[in-house]
């Protein structure tokens, strides 16, 4: 199997994503910000499992430092024929009234210009109009973008409804080019951005038609098949994983 790379992979999904990828035979590039350690870990683990893993440095919302990540991913690891895009931040637990432009900006840069980056590097390597082999695509939104964030962050629920509506047209646009684009759609999921928040995990589980949290794992599960063979006849799809949400 090629390399994929996996951004903001140091924790939570993007590390199980990484973890997964690892054990069903992926070469995998572990980007991260700034959490060497974290990302040194996750290598560590997909490493000792008897595959191939590097952790990449770059900042998804700095053109260049995306232009390095996929340069650095190539020289390590081989062709890319993988881009799972989980790098994103929320900024802020806010009304829209309480929300600053520098927040904004900055959940704007990295979860929509972010994405985008990555995907044109990806596409770049992958398309066959351009000699590559074709791809997979995995964008990870929220189901936050299909219900809006009210109260708490209307400003990242649209930047992840931007996600949707950006996976959809580029579904369209390389299907030709032997490049499947779809997305997962989380839910409440007990990672470090929801337990930033004391008490919020515990207010919203009776909200979830399973009564419970899910887990990094069961997400990474449908970014697996998206990835996989087994999805070869589905792109532009928008796959929740939220218990029912």
């Amino acid at each position: 199997m090629g390399a994929i790379i996996v951004t903001g992979a140091s924790r939570g999904i993007g590390a199980a994503v990484a973890r997964l990828a690892g054990a069903r035979g992926y070469a995998v590039a572990v980007n991260y910000k700034s959490d060497a350690a974290a990302a040194d870990l996750v290598v560590g683990d997909i490493i000792a499992r008897g595959n191939r893993a590097a952790a990449i440095q770059g900042d998804v919302a700095n053109e260049d430092q995306v232009i390095r990540l996929f340069a650095s991913a190539e020289r390590l690891l081989g062709s890319i024929e993988g881009l799972v895009n989980n790098a994103g931040i929320i900024g802020q637990y806010c009304r829209i009234e309480e929300l600053e432009a520098a927040t904004l900006a900055e959940v704007l840069a990295v979860n929509i210009a972010g994405a985008m980056l990555c995907a044109r590097e990806a596409v770049r390597r992958m398309s066959r109009r351009h000699g590559g082999a074709g791809g997979s695509i995995v964008n990870i939104s929220s189901i936050a973008a299909r219900i809006g964030g009210a109260g708490e962050y209307v400003h990242y629920a649209a930047s992840k409804g931007a996600i949707d509506s950006f996976t959809v047209g580029l579904a369209h646009e390389v299907a030709e080019d032997g490049i499947r684009v779809n997305a997962v759609a989380p839910g409440l999921i007990d990672t470090e951005i929801h337990r930033n928040t004391p008490g919020r995990l515990e207010r919203l589980t009776p909200m979830v038609p399973m009564k419970r949290i899910g887990t990094p794992e069961e997400v990474a599960e449908g970014v697996l098949w998206l990835l996989s063979a087994g999805a070869s006849y589905t792109t532009g799809t928008i796959l929740e994983i939220g218990g029912g949400r």
